[in-house]
């Protein structure tokens, strides 16, 4: 079944990350892959503007069905091979609505997490300005205080309810992503613990970014939020 997918992608990237996850969960081993490079503008190739003309990670197609929105690729996984290794969607209506609220606000969460991140490399110098950069902080430090709230709440180890789901599997990489660039373990301790929890989960540590294994650490970008 695997064999008819393919999937183009980098390494550390989140949105490559949750549909590998999503693969290997579904028991969906075996796939055509390629790892590409950003550094050296791999995703901008021919290769990946023919399977997705924004020229972004990670390009996905199943036969001739191409889905290069990550969180649209895990959707359908799930809903094509739901007989098929972990069920991602819980039955519970509770459940399932909270995956779904959580899902969707992991999107929010990346995008201020981006802002934090990538501001240097978005905002050419001239146009740069320290109160930006602070208000960006700052919105990144209440968003994560938010999931700090949720996991404090949750009924489980996972971020809606008592089974990983569609939401840990959209999730856990942003979150993962803000360790590696240097956010502190003793300033959220549920949301560390959550990130820790499930490090050695199959599908989690089969995929983790190698780049990653190279440099546990990229930077102390998120040092102070």
């Amino acid at each position: 079944m695997a064999k008819d997918m393919t999937l183009l992608w980098g390494s550390g990237s989140p949105p490559c990350w949750r549909v590998m996850i999503a693969l290997e969960e579904k028991n969906l081993q075996g796939y055509n892959q390629k790892l590409l490079s950003f550094e050296k503008m791999e995703h901008k190739s021919k290769q990946v503007t023919d399977m997705n003309p924004r020229g972004q990670l990670p390009s996905f197609k199943h036969k001739d069905y191409v889905l290069n929105e990550s969180y649209a690729a895990c959707m359908y996984l799930e809903s094509q091979f739901k007989s098929q290794g972990n069920k991602l969607i819980p039955d519970c209506p509770a459940e399932q609505a909270q995956m779904y609220q959580r899902m969707f606000e992991g999107l929010t969460l990346n995008q201020k997490m981006g802002d934090v991140i990538y501001y240097t490399w978005k905002v050419p110098e001239g146009e740069r300005h320290d109160s930006a950069i602070k208000r960006n902080k700052e919105a990144l430090t209440t968003e994560i205080k938010l999931w700090e709230g949720y996991l404090q709440k949750a009924s489980g180890s996972f971020l809606a309810g008592k089974s990983f789901s569609l939401a840990d599997v959209t999730v856990y990489p942003s979150i993962a992503y803000l360790y590696h660039f240097g956010l502190s373990e003793e300033r959220y301790p549920k949301l560390t613990a959550y990130y820790n929890g499930l490090k050695d989960r199959p599908s989690i540590k089969a995929t983790w970014p190698p780049t990653w294994l190279e440099s546990p650490q990229s930077q102390d970008t998120l040092k102070d939020i």
